[in-house]
This record gives structure tokens, sequence and C-alpha cells, in this order.
């Protein structure tokens, strides 16, 4: 996607669905931004950058955040049927496969970091046909970024099976990235809640567990796809769109290899979230409940002076009314009774857990 990035920008689209964007800082001009990117491996390992326009056989056709008119036209030009392409801009969309005479959709979720700690999935569309293979996507993912003229050796667009089973192991090594990067996260927090219990420690735990929550439920739908694929590859219905060889078969096991590593990494690290925080829920009803202890222990001990005071203070005769160290006596008295119960109260473990 090409990116500007020293101005500003604000988005339009004409009644005709292209998109453009206007400049602000220096200059004020309407310039149409590609989004819609079309590629090709040559066999020096060089990845050529192409366009709509001179389309060719073996090319990837990369769209992000289509509108309309650009579904319209890749449509046109790759015989493929719009409900394709449309597919993966619905962000609740499950993983599936889908397959036509001409083409064979499969819908995958991958992996995706919107900021520091927020984890998410997003349906990514990859389209076969026999020429060409389309990947779309709502949002540029790390997945895709991934290849780009840095590794363009270690992809071959026209090998388009080969290439869709490359994308599908990228994306696993995220998954397995990101929950590496979870479970590091999480011992932080662990560290964090040991010294002070603070509300932003339990939100961001709250954050990495909905975070697993979306990982674990796209792993299951891609794993079903994965498997739908693996008993595709002699199916005469995908003749000539999905020709899976003897190394692409190592790479698609690679893949669901991957997959149930990731599966058994997010179960894992769930229980282990959901465990800990059951534990500090414990530790901060069990914290409350010894503070609740001790404001009663401590109300007793202040209550019993006050009694004796009262007692002694009433307008109708009583003891030590009329002897001079009265009050001392008395004082003493509430004193010890005070001492007495603090002393009752600490046996009884009422100032700590």
């Amino acid at each position: 996607m090409s990116r500007i990035l020293s101005e500003k920008f604000s988005r339009a689209i004409d009644k005709n669905g292209r998109r453009y964007y206007e400049f602000s800082i220096t200059r004020t001009k309407w310039q149409v931004i590609p989004l819609v990117e079309v590629y090709k491996s040559q066999e020096s390992g060089h990845l050529e950058k192409l366009t709509l326009k001179t389309l060719q056989k073996g090319s990837w056709i990369n769209i992000v955040d289509p509108t309309p008119y650009e579904l319209r036209e890749v449509s046109s030009l790759t015989q493929v049927e719009p409900d394709f392409l449309r597919a993966a801009l619905d962000e609740e969309e499950r993983s599936h496969l889908d397959t036509e005479s001409d083409s064979v959709m499969i819908l995958t979720n991958v992996p995706i970091v919107y900021e520091e700690e927020s984890y998410d999935t997003l349906p990514l569309a990859i389209i076969l046909t026999k020429q060409f293979i389309i990947t779309v996507c709502l949002e540029e993912t790390p997945v895709m970024s991934s290849f780009n003229q840095r590794t363009a050796r270690l992809f071959h667009t026209y090998k388009r099976t080969q290439f869709l089973f490359e994308i599908l192991y990228r994306s696993a090594t995220f998954y397995l990235r990101y929950l590496r990067q979870i479970n590091k996260l999480s011992d932080e927090i662990e560290e964090q809640l040991r010294r002070s219990m603070k509300n932003s420690d339990i939100l961001r735990l709250m954050e990495l567990q909905k975070g697993l929550t979306y990982f674990n439920a796209s792993l299951r739908s891609n794993d079903a796809v994965f498997e739908k694929l693996l008993r595709l590859r002699n199916s005469r219905s995908v003749e000539g769109i999905l020709e899976i060889y003897e190394e692409d078969e190592d790479l698609l096991e690679d893949v669901i290899i991957e997959n149930k590593q990731a599966r058994e990494m997010v179960e894992m690290y769930s229980q282990i979230l959901s465990q800990m925080a059951d534990i500090f829920s414990s530790i901060i009803s069990n914290n409350q409940n010894m503070v609740m202890k001790f404001l009663a222990a401590m109300t007793i001990i202040i209550a019993v002076p006050t009694v004796i005071a009262s007692f002694f203070g009433m307008n109708v005769p009583v003891p030590l009314a009329e002897n001079t160290f009265g009050f001392i006596i008395v004082i003493g008295i509430a004193l010890i009774a005070s001492i007495i119960a603090a002393i009752v109260f600490w046996k009884k473990h009422m100032f700590w857990g």
C-alpha cells in the first residue's frame, strides 16, 4: 500500500467509489492513492510491481479496505465472484472454504495487534483462480506486510497453491509470536500485582484474556479449514486451481502442526490467566475481609472506654463519686479493659490475616 509519512491528509471518495486524499500542509492537491496492489515474482527473485491495467498471469492482487468501485474492477478483470471479494469485509466472518467452477476462496482469520496489549483477529480472504491469487482484508496486517521486496526470494506468486500455504504458515507463526508476547506480558502483570493491586493492572489482564478468547475462536475455525484443504487435494472440483504437490502437502502439514501448537498454547495461557484472575480476586476479597476485621476490632476497643465513661457519667450516685482519685481510677479501669480487649483480639488474629 502506498504511504505518505510526512504529510497530513484526509480521505474522500468520489461518486464512482474511487478514493482520493487531500494534502493540507504544503499544498492542497487531489491525488489518487492505490490500495489495490499487484505484484508478480520474477525468476531472478525480484518482486515486480504491476497495475490492474498491466495484469499478468501468475500475479498476486493484494486488496486492502476496498471501495465498491475497486471490487467491481477486480471482479471484472479476474472473473471472481463479487461475494468472494466481499467476504473478508465483515469483521465477524468466521473461517471457511468455498469453491466455484473457476475459483476457490479460503477465508482465514489472521492475528493483529491494534495497540501494545490489544490483540485481535481479522478475516483474510485468499482467492485462487487459474491465473491469479487475490488477497482481501479490511486492514493492512503484519502477516501480509511480511511478503515484500525484502522477502521476495522466499515466495513465488505464480506458484499459487504454495503461496497460499506460505500465507497460512506465516499467519500461524504470527499467532505463536503474539502468544509468547502475551505470556511475557502476563508475567509482568503478575509481578506488578504481587507488589500492589492496581485497577490498571487488572484491566490489562482482562485485555489479554479478551485477546486469547479471540485467538482461540479463530484458531479453531482455521483448523477446520486446513483439514478441509487436505481433503480437497484430490478433488476434481478444484482441478487446475488448487494443485497440491508433494512439497505443498508437507507445507500444509506444517501449517496444521503450527496451528495446533498455537491452539494448545492459547488453551494453556487462557487457563493460566483465568486461574491468575481468580487467585487475585480471592486475594482482594481476603484483603477486604482483613480490613473489615481490623475495623471491627478497633471499633470494639474504642467502644469499651466509651461504655465505662458513660456508666460513671450518669446523674445518679455511682461508685467512686466522692473519691478524690475517682477520675484517675475510672481512666485506669477503661485503659485496662481496652488492653484486655486488644489482647483477646490479638490472640484471635483480628489485626492480621
